[in-house]
């Protein structure tokens, strides 16, 4: 007799591929936030520049605090895995001058 059971392994680690509900490539927004200082904006662009070599610096979005102590920076890179966005908002996240990443 042929046992037509199916068994699941439960201990299976999820494709976070197959989770995304971002599709691969793509254009992603990252909102970053720090001090106005000068240099900040240009750290921001180089950043996306080491992950994203086709980043276009003339889509950066700027918008100053309420008290204009604060600079909000807005970019778009091409997003081509879950992997670089995790390692452009680890990079983002360590910078000395970043407070925030969106």
């Amino acid at each position: 007799m042929t046992d037509n059971t199916t068994t699941t392994d439960t201990t299976a680690i999820p494709d976070p591929r197959k989770e995304s509900l971002i599709e691969y490539p793509s254009q992603f927004p990252i909102k970053v936030m720090g001090a106005k200082v000068d240099g900040f904006v240009h750290a921001i662009t180089q950043i996306a520049e080491r992950f994203d070599p086709a980043f276009d610096a003339s889509t950066v979005e700027l918008r100053d605090s309420k008290a204009g102590n604060y600079l909000g920076v807005t970019i778009i890179v091409t997003a081509t895995s879950r992997e670089q966005l995790d390692d452009i908002y680890r990079a983002l996240s360590a910078h000395p001058m970043v407070k925030v990443v969106l």
